[in-house]
């Protein structure tokens, strides 16, 4: 870091950065941040913050979000100017339907049109360059000096770490950013926490909902997206046994109850699951903590008898109607706009203490055989479970296919849930931001890609070779967008037509691409592709080998086509 102090006006923006104690920004080079590259390299030394280069805006964006899944705080993305905002768009909306929080900090050619260069700095310049994102931003602005660049960057810090989160977007004028200052300008001090209180529902209201509980015949808690807190997941089992709830969980959330507690109900999916509906259908007290599309769900599971439902969640002060990610109208009996664990901890400091259940994790069972001598994904699952027995996993993305039973969760960091958006695409990218989070810890951050996802984003995992960041990729490969094949399937049945053609267009075959040398042109470890059940262990036993040597990992396995039955129901209902 320079001695002098800053001299420039990026090196202001850097020097926030630093206080603020952003760890990383992850970046794409561009030429409309040129003078804050040129700060964070000379000025700060890039190290506080480090640079993580990325082949690719949306990948810089997807690594952030899979870094926030397991922090809970945000990193920093620099963006190239709307260029880059373009390409990053996909990721951003992720985020966003994920409520994560993701720092973005663009760029813009000269806002004053007589400092712009011939051709290049007008097409990388617009008026307005956040309207291309606001839609599925939480804040944004284009300010134009240094002293209201950094008033916004502050005011974008504050945002983007205050509950309900979501990412920000602050675009730098390249004049601001190459101008030398000419007086000093101060940074204000800035907290390590969250400057707004986090809000807390009157205390008649939860006893109210502590009293229907308690009285309820058949109470469920449906447990959505909640922190990665073990205290927080400790005090949603004190409340399933204080009140006898039944729990369900969400594979899009993540992990957020322990499924081998008695309480859990089996078969956690994407879509509500047929154990869960039929528990559902029963319940005369539904409390929900910011389930993803509430409405959605109890449609599918119609109360067979009362049921007061209690809706807990702030993420109606997201929905702005652009994106229909508020989903269908929530028939709620009560709603208390807190945070989700907040919502827990209020109900659990009313209530009587409930009786402790002692939990005990099953056994896999024997290996789940397929008729066609092909590797089914049950078998992926197992056998991927199996070997990393002795290991304490982070599941940072599961393909679509997944069966909740598979594996059960233990733990808040045992799965990170889904994109958020349904970007294809986005699953290399979160891995490797996941990997990195975890990387001094002792978890092994794993992702089961599906091939679709992977060949999208497989550049992403360039920056996990560049930067040593171990992680293992397991491409459930079953050579086809098969999602896909399910709709066309569906539409040939309603139309009476062929459905033995719904592959036409979906298959990623003949060639099929080599997804172990693709991962090797990267810098990583390439595995397979692993075709034969005897082959499978021996592959998952070497990348584990390669992870603990440091190294990042792809094993390419193919398997048969084919959903879990509860997804299966699931694409059925939504066809």
């Amino acid at each position: 870091m320079s001695a002098n102090g800053p001299e420039w006006g990026s090196d202001v923006v850097a020097d926030f950065l630093r206080q603020a104690d952003v760890r990383y920004v992850a970046l794409n080079p561009g030429a409309s941040y040129r003078g804050l590259h040129d700060s964070l390299v000379n000025y700060l030394g890039a190290e506080d913050p480090a640079i993580l280069m990325c082949l690719h805006e949306e990948h810089a964006v997807a690594l952030a979000h899979g870094y926030a899944k397991v922090t809970g705080f945000p990193m920093a993305v620099a963006l190239h100017s709307n260029v880059g905002l373009m390409h990053a768009s996909m990721a951003i909306y992720n985020a966003w339907a994920d409520r994560a929080p993701v720092f973005m900090i663009g760029a813009n050619g000269p806002l004053d049109a007589s400092r712009r260069r011939p051709w290049i700095d007008w097409i990388h310049s617009s008026a307005d360059q956040a309207a291309l994102v606001r839609n599925y931003v939480k804040w944004d602005d284009q300010p134009v000096s240094v002293e209201a660049t950094l008033e916004s960057l502050v005011r974008a810090w504050d945002i983007v770490r205050t509950p309900p989160m979501a990412p920000t977007y602050v675009v730098l004028d390249t004049t601001m950013q190459e101008s030398k200052l000419e007086q000093a300008v101060l940074v204000p001090e800035l907290t390590g926490m969250p400057v707004v209180a986090l809000p807390v529902a009157p205390a008649d209201v939860v006893q109210l909902v502590a009293d229907a509980l308690l009285s309820a015949k058949s109470p469920v808690l449906l447990m959505g997206r909640m922190s990665k807190s073990p205290e927080e997941w400790k005090r949603r089992v004190m409340l399933a046994e204080a009140v006898g709830a039944r729990v369900i969980t969400d594979l899009k959330a993540g992990a957020s109850f322990p499924m081998v507690h008695p309480a859990h109900v089996a078969g956690p999916s994407f879509f509500l699951s047929g154990e869960g509906a039929h528990i559902l259908r029963g319940a005369d007290v539904v409390v929900a903590f910011d389930w993803i599309d509430l409405g959605g769900t109890l449609a599918q599971a119609p109360a067979e008898g009362q049921r007061m439902v209690v809706n807990i969640s702030q993420d109606a002060q997201l929905h702005n109607g652009w994106s229909k990610d508020h989903f269908r109208r929530i028939p709620a009996d009560l709603t208390l706009p807190i945070a989700p664990d907040t919502g827990v901890a209020q109900l659990v400091a009313v209530l009587p203490e409930g009786s402790t259940v002692e939990i005990e994790a099953p056994d896999a069972g024997p290996a789940p055989v397929g008729a066609s001598g092909e590797i089914t994904l049950p078998l992926l699952a197992w056998t991927l479970r199996d070997v990393m027995r002795e290991e304490r996993v982070t599941l940072a993305r599961l393909p679509l296919g997944w069966d909740g039973d598979f594996w059960p969760f233990a733990h808040p960091l045992d799965s990170l849930g889904y994109d958020g958006g349904g970007g294809i695409g986005s699953g290399p990218g979160m891995l490797v931001g996941a990997a990195l989070a975890l990387r001094e810890s002792d978890r092994i951050a794993v992702g089961v890609l599906g091939d679709g996802d992977y060949l999208m984003g497989v550049q992403a995992l360039w920056t996990a070779a560049r930067y040593s960041i171990p992680l293992i990729a397991i491409v459930s490969n079953n050579r086809s967008y098969f999602n896909d094949e399910v709709h066309q399937q569906k539409v040939a049945e309603i139309r009476g037509r062929d459905v033995s053609r719904k592959w036409v267009g979906q298959r990623i075959d003949d060639p099929a691409p080599d997804l172990a040398a693709l991962a090797r042109a990267q810098g990583l470890e390439g595995l397979g592709p692993i075709t034969r059940p005897s082959e499978l262990r021996a592959a998952l036993t070497e990348a584990l080998r390669l992870y603990r040597a440091g190294r990042a990992v792809v094993i390419d396995v193919v398997v048969e086509t084919g959903y879990s039955p509860a997804m299966a129901a699931g694409l059925a209902r939504d066809a």
